[in-house]
């Protein structure tokens, strides 16, 4: 179905009026405002937009977004097989081959298809994620006819681009409270930041990489992350596919070193990742300034699923030689709950300081 506009939303933004769609980074340094969506897998779609206006994300309209039943859901990696896959990592760290490695499942369940209701909205569904899980680089990319039709609530950079600055803003460590998190954490936060270091190196100015911040406790809906900041100057001759080809995948939504984690991520994960731990977001061409948030807590629609259309979700955790496997299950649960209950209109919302229910 391809009868919703092409449209883009982030950061107060609303982008109409779609002019040019690109699989090739170089256009990202050209002029214009796009949208960027960098599947985990490497598929680019850049699309260009020629209306840009201030708009904030309006009040969930009742009716406008049907989700799946809170039962349909199901995992592409069960209990059993992603504590057998987090137990498989261990392994692979107590042989040498790899420090961390991110596993994670991927989410999906049919979308209802009311009659005469049109195709499924993913920028209504950010209506409701705006209000029941807000997030920093929250945003939607409506594109049907390309196959990219995203509505994400994620609360970690990525890369932001201001000029020749970039800067990176790493998630590793979550838990319910700050009290929740562990040395193991703080272990893996540092590991990460090592690697998007290595990685932003490739790609900045020598000597002017430097982490700004390290293991941040930040508050978000339901539970709490430990971030930190990394940042530098881009080379001389450097552009938008250096960068994406020096830092992507992500390294927070990979593991150390890089490499290895993604040998052991392809092995054990049983389905493609798609807009899940990739790259989502805008560049303003014309500003020489850009903000790409990791694709976690990031609903898409596939439509050429067996069976009829989907909602698909992911969720994951980072593995070290200090994981328990059950905790870590218990992680990509607790990651979920609250955005899935959004998605299937079983979230009550409340205006008090607690937020609503905890997931």
């Amino acid at each position: 179905m391809h009868d919703l506009a092409p449209m883009a939303r982030f950061g107060g933004l609303l982008a109409t009026d779609l002019r040019d769609v690109t699989s090739d980074p170089s256009a990202l340094d050209s002029t214009g405002f796009w949208a960027v969506s960098a599947d985990f897998e490497g598929r680019l779609t850049c699309a260009r937009f020629g209306d840009i206006r201030p708009d904030p994300v309006p009040a969930p309209v009742p009716g406008a977004w049907r989700g799946p039943a809170a039962g349909d859901w199901s995992s592409s990696l069960d209990r059993a097989a992603y504590v057998a896959g987090v137990r498989r990592i261990r392994e692979h760290i107590a042989a040498g081959e790899v420090y961390q490695a991110n596993l994670c499942r991927v989410m999906s369940a049919p979308l209802p298809v009311a009659a005469g209701s049109g195709a499924a909205d993913v920028d209504a569904l950010t209506a409701l994620l705006a209000r029941g899980n807000p997030a920093p680089y929250a945003g939607t990319i409506r594109l049907p006819a390309h196959g990219v039709e995203i509505a994400t609530a994620s609360p970690e950079l990525y890369l932001r681009r201001t000029g020749r600055r970039i800067e990176s803003g790493p998630i590793k460590g979550t838990g319910r409270t700050a009290a929740d998190l562990l040395e193991k954490d703080h272990a893996e936060n540092v590991m990460i930041v090592d690697l998007v270091r290595n990685d932003l190196g490739r790609v900045c100015a020598t000597g002017s990489v430097t982490v700004p911040e390290l293991c941040a406790v930040e508050e978000h809906p339901g539970l709490v992350h430990l971030v930190s900041t990394v940042s530098g100057d881009l080379a001389d001759g450097a552009g938008w596919p250096e960068l994406l080809a020096a830092t992507f995948p992500p390294g927070s939504v990979t593991g150390a070193p890089k490499s290895s984690a993604l040998r052991i991520i392809e092995a054990l994960e049983t389905a493609r990742r798609g807009p899940y731990c990739g790259g989502i977001g805008w560049v303003d061409a014309d500003r020489g300034t850009a903000e790409l948030a990791v694709g976690i807590r990031t609903f898409w629609i596939d439509r050429e699923a067996a069976g009829g259309p989907r909602l698909c979700f992911g969720t994951g955790a980072g593995i070290t030689w200090g994981s328990d496997p059950h905790r870590e299950w218990a992680e990509t649960e607790l990651k979920a709950a609250r955005l899935l209950a959004v998605a299937s209109g079983t979230y009550q919302h409340s205006d008090s300081a607690s937020g609503g229910t905890v997931q």
